[in-house]
């Protein structure tokens, strides 16, 4: 059987900097493609409760955006034929400039730009930014979208699209079945490439969306892995593979 692609989502810093790395070594080595790297950020709107606490948690230790952009930094350093994806929020780019921060972002391997509470037709600039220093902005939509917003998103020329299979928060049990399907299909019927996330935490989701999506996106899984393991970090290191691995059908 083929391999699925992953895209595997963590906090930077969490719950330390040094377990933050096992983690991105351990996803790598489970077959992650793409690190989507998320900047600790106060008010997680989209991120359900696993989320939320790792960035509660992160940011009691004093974390800075140019803490999470070093750890990326080192990720592609380390990495470099990885795929690292900022994922944040609009007040945290738009502070220092939404230029300055993709200038910045692409100078530590930062490949492609998650930004879910800046629409797609009222970025800030952050497309153009993106174009600018060589990163994909990849919007986000979402099955609450009118099928009129979702057709104008499908055909704004974006090269990726990351749909949240279903509305809410993270972390949730998320089914597959035709409605996400068809919902998928209308994401990308104007050509762009497609990942679908949101709840996804085993291997028969994944198979299920793989023929669907570019990439399957799976987040709060890894961690509340972290969560559990975080005490015993060879066994977190070892059950963060496995995951990975289960996700991506190696």
């Amino acid at each position: 059987m083929e391999k699925i692609k992953l895209m595997s989502h963590l906090v930077a810093g969490y719950p330390t900097n040094e377990i933050s790395l096992d983690v991105a070594r351990s996803l790598v080595k489970g077959g992650a493609d793409i690190l989507e790297v998320q900047l600790p950020f106060s008010d997680p709107s989209a991120d359900g409760p696993a989320i939320q606490t790792a960035c509660t948690e992160v940011l009691a230790r004093n974390y800075r955006t140019a803490d999470g952009l070093a750890f990326i930094k080192q990720i592609h350093e380390e990495f470099p034929e990885t795929t690292i994806y900022v994922m944040s929020y609009g007040s945290l780019i738009y502070t220092p400039g939404v230029d300055a921060f993709c200038k910045k972002a692409s100078e530590c391997g930062v490949k492609g730009m998650i930004i879910p509470d800046l629409p797609f037709d009222h970025d800030e600039g952050l497309t153009e930014a993106c174009k600018k220093y060589g990163m994909e902005n990849i919007p986000v939509a979402a099955p609450s979208m009118t099928d009129e917003r979702l057709s104008k998103l499908a055909n704004a020329g974006f090269k990726y699209i990351y749909c949240a299979l279903r509305a809410g928060i993270t972390g949730s049990k998320t089914t597959i079945d035709e409605k996400t399907i068809a919902f998928l299909n209308k994401v990308s019927a104007g050509g762009s490439k497609v990942y679908g996330g949101f709840g996804i935490s085993n291997g028969e989701q994944s198979h299920a969306l793989a023929s669907s999506v570019e990439a399957v996106v799976a987040g709060s899984v890894f961690v509340r892995i972290i969560a559990e393991k975080k005490n015993d970090v060879e066994a977190l290191k070892s059950a963060i593979v496995e995951k990975a691995k289960e996700l991506t059908g190696l």
